[in-house]
């Protein structure tokens, strides 16, 4: 026989059940979403005041039901208070992101990448979010869309992680690359595609003319034996993402040895501004490190005081000044 206290106790327990956050399939129009890309939201039922958003996209062959079930962030943000959302490829063969077309390398231009940002902007406006705080992550493809969106977005993000990437702008289609959407690159797969930092930096530059604010802060992990996006991307996105940041991609300013794992290197520039985490003997079946993406991010914060590793930018970590980010989004 059950005693009172029992019965109550699965009642407390069965209601939290029924109350728990799920995974929301988003129909309502959103904003620009030229390609259609799917929209699914994780909220919290705690979320923290004006709470930070994340955007995980999955890879290749994935799906943003399968990057919801397959990671760690539904609990760190049911821990910590922020919103997660899991885009969902439009290009249904393969399901791969769109990171070739013009219009996605493009500020509003088109693209996957515009559908995103659209969900980010319905986000922040929905739930109040704090949009000095936006970052991406995601592995393979998802990295390589995490770039575009830096290089794209600036302006919507604060920072991004790329596990498995390749840089802003290396699969860009041959010749005239408007409406080319989900082209592979066999050049850059192969990691035949190098520039000099001025140049990968101009990519950049051109994806948004004019822009002179907020530039997102950036950390790359790459397998040094990744058999699908070959090692030699992970140098060239080091030279882009330090030309963007105006640092020199030949001078770290600290080297770790076997962070976060043994046989991971770490190479630090401009005050944490830019890592790069070189994994020894890693293919491309590289694993995320969750809680490495939450410290970058600074998504465990949600006090007054979040966001404090941005006050100056990479060349002035210790300002007091109020952060270019706070400042280009008020």
């Amino acid at each position: 026989m059950v005693s009172v206290q029992g019965y109550l106790s699965c009642l407390l327990w069965f209601a939290g059940v029924i109350s728990a956050a799920s995974l929301q399939h988003i129909t309502e129009p959103f904003g620009d979403n030229p390609t259609n890309v799917g929209f699914y939201l994780y909220v919290p039922d705690k979320l923290s005041p004006r709470p930070p958003v994340l955007i995980h996209t999955h890879g290749c062959h994935g799906t943003a039901e399968g990057a919801y079930k397959g990671y760690r962030f539904p609990k760190l943000a049911d821990q910590y208070g922020f919103i997660v959302i899991y885009p969902d490829s439009p290009f249904l063969e393969k399901k791969c992101w769109d990171v070739s077309s013009r219009e996605t390398l493009t500020h509003n231009g088109g693209g996957d990448s515009l559908g995103i940002a659209s969900m980010v902007r319905w986000t922040l406006d929905k739930y109040a979010g704090d949009r000095g705080r936006v970052f991406a992550t995601g592995v393979s493809s998802g990295a390589m869309i995490t770039n575009v969106l830096m290089g794209s977005y600036p302006d919507l993000f604060a920072g991004g992680s790329a596990f498995a990437g390749v840089p802003f702008g290396c699969y860009a289609a041959p010749g005239n690359n408007s409406g080319v959407y989900w082209y592979w690159d066999y050049a850059c797969a192969a990691g035949n595609v190098t520039h000099t930092p001025r140049q990968w930096k101009a990519m950049v530059d051109a994806a948004y003319p004019g822009y002179t604010g907020w530039r997102p802060k950036v950390q790359v992990f790459h397998g040094t034996v990744d058999e699908v996006l070959n090692y030699n991307n992970f140098g060239e996105e080091i030279k882009q993402w330090t030309a963007v940041f105006g640092l020199d991609y030949r001078r770290p300013a600290s080297i770790t040895e076997n962070t976060p794992k043994k046989g991971w290197t770490k190479s630090s520039y401009g005050g944490g501004w830019f890592e790069a985490f070189s994994a020894f003997n890693v293919t491309h079946n590289i694993q995320m490190q969750e809680d490495l993406v939450l410290e970058f991010f600074d998504l465990k914060c949600n006090g007054q005081d979040c966001f404090s590793w941005g006050k100056g930018g990479p060349r002035k970590p210790c300002s007091k000044r109020r952060s270019p980010v706070q400042e280009h989004r008020r």
